[in-house]
């Protein structure tokens, strides 16, 4: 368990953290038809459209309520309403997720009975669904907003349990931190039990770089509001991240949908923990090509520790990326020297490190520094840490959000058997171009763990199916 240290500096120096009601916005934009609206001033949805804009490489649908000096002070609920109202006329949305921001928040406006009041003013408004999310910039970050706009859209749209279930539905819950890669490949691993998984919220089919046949104002693609409301009727849910627990507990409270958390699907154990669950809920073995995916994973592990063991490195992201990145370096034999991560969580205090500090880019930057020369091996951040890279000297690899000056970044998979491997890859390449003559460094005795053992023994039933 690590020490999680909460951060008291005065202000800010190159932030590691995204506002929530982006993280809210975001989540949005994984249902279909949707358009997302932020309940502020003009410049909070400009940032978030350009933070969005920019690590996608795509037309984001974002609306504001466009708050100023006078409806701030004497409310915004007239604002929300005409904006909502234009929303609909000219965009034709089957939902408007509505964010509030920092300035709503602490006026303290009654977004819920606000709009129980808007909504019978306006029966033209046929089809429509509402959804507030509360997600101040003051109250965590980008993971905090995903995960209350989700929980949100469980409250709202998902209807109550009928005492029935869809045979081999499931829920699949995904976290901020999964691309919209990850969740294609997640999808894929299920359907290959012959399952029929409801994606919340699937930003594979809105963000995953494609280009449409013709104009569309709000997202394409998706998760369809139909298939949201359908959710109850799954046989489980399985969610990804601690940041998916809230989401999973409101359906199992409202459809009685039992559901199973993974903190992680990178790295060998974890993936197999999710296809012992997937052979547990369909009765059935897994298909060939997940069984060699396995095995080029063991092999890409055999490979690639020489260059793992014994690394210092430096790690920069939201609590749930942090720790699957952390776990998965650890078990390849490297050593975290450095955690920053953006909110206390149960995921951070569960880091394989000494501590883990609630900060910013500063914050990595500076315990670098202090660590000497060859002190840390490679750093792991967003794009915001490459001036910090080019000062310490230290190798970056870019994760998280966002990414801004490096292209496929929607494209990128490190979850699964063949995500974990490619992983592997990139990060062994990294260590391999700094090593001399690109050999295998092996681990100095006084730096390295002990050597690391591929154990497959933690989940027997997957080990007899996969070999």
């Amino acid at each position: 368990m690590a020490r999680v240290i909460g951060n008291h500096k005065a202000c800010t120096i190159n932030p590691l953290k995204s506002s929530a009601p982006l993280g809210g916005a975001l989540a949005f934009l994984g249902i279909d038809g949707c358009l997302p609206l932020l309940h502020g001033a003009q410049g909070c949805t400009a940032f978030a459209l350009v933070q969005m804009v920019r690590h996608f490489r795509e037309a984001i649908p974002l609306q504001t309520t466009a708050l100023n000096e006078v409806t701030t002070i004497l409310g915004g609920a007239p604002s929300v309403e005409e904006a909502v109202d234009n929303i609909y006329r000219r965009a034709q949305p089957r939902l408007i997720g509505i964010c509030s921001t920092a300035l709503a928040e602490t006026r303290g406006e009654d977004m819920v009975g606000d709009l129980k009041l808007i909504r019978p003013r306006h029966p033209e408004w046929h089809g429509l669904e509402l959804v507030f999310a509360s997600t101040p910039d003051y109250f965590g970050g980008l993971a905090e907003g995903w995960s209350r706009a989700v929980e949100a859209i469980v409250e709202t749209l998902v209807a109550p349990a009928t005492g029935t279930s869809v045979p081999r539905q499931v829920n699949l819950l995904a976290s901020s931190h999964l691309t919209p890669g990850d969740v294609e490949d997640l999808r894929e691993i299920i359907e290959g039990f012959g399952l029929v998984p409801i994606v919340l919220p699937d930003l594979s089919g809105s963000l995953d770089g494609h280009v449409p046949d013709r104009f569309i104002p709000t997202t394409y693609g998706g998760t369809s509001v139909d298939d949201i409301k359908r959710m109850g009727l799954s046989s489980v849910t399985l969610a990804i991240g601690e940041q998916m627990r809230p989401a999973a507990e409101a359906l199992r409270r409202r459809a009685a949908v039992p559901y199973t958390l993974f903190d992680r699907v990178t790295g060998l154990e974890p993936t197999d923990a999710f296809v012992a669950t997937l052979m547990e809920v369909s009765g059935s073995s897994p298909p060939a090509k997940l069984q060699r995916q396995r095995s080029q994973l063991i092999d890409s592990m055999l490979d690639a520790h020489f260059h793992f063991g014994g690394k210092a490195v430096a790690i920069a992201a939201e609590p749930d990326l942090l720790f699957a990145l952390a776990s998965l370096l650890s078990e390849m034999g490297s050593r975290i020297v450095a955690a920053v991560t953006t909110a206390g969580s149960a995921s951070a205090a569960r880091v394989p490190a000494d501590t883990v500090v609630v900060g910013d880019l500063d914050d990595l930057e500076r315990t670098i520094a202090a660590l000497g020369h060859d002190g840390c091996d490679l750093m792991i951040a967003p794009s915001h840490g490459r001036q910090a890279a080019e000062r310490t000297g230290v190798p970056l690899w870019r994760s998280g959000f966002p990414i801004f000056d490096r292209l496929g970044v929607a494209q990128r998979v490190s979850v699964g058997y063949r995500g974990t491997r490619d992983l592997i890859f990139d990060l062994g390449n990294l260590f391999m171009e700094a090593a001399p003559d690109h050999r295998a460094v092996y681990p100095d005795p006084a730096r390295s763990r002990p050597p690391v053992e591929l154990r497959n023994d933690r989940h027997p039933t997957t080990q007899a199916a996969l070999g």
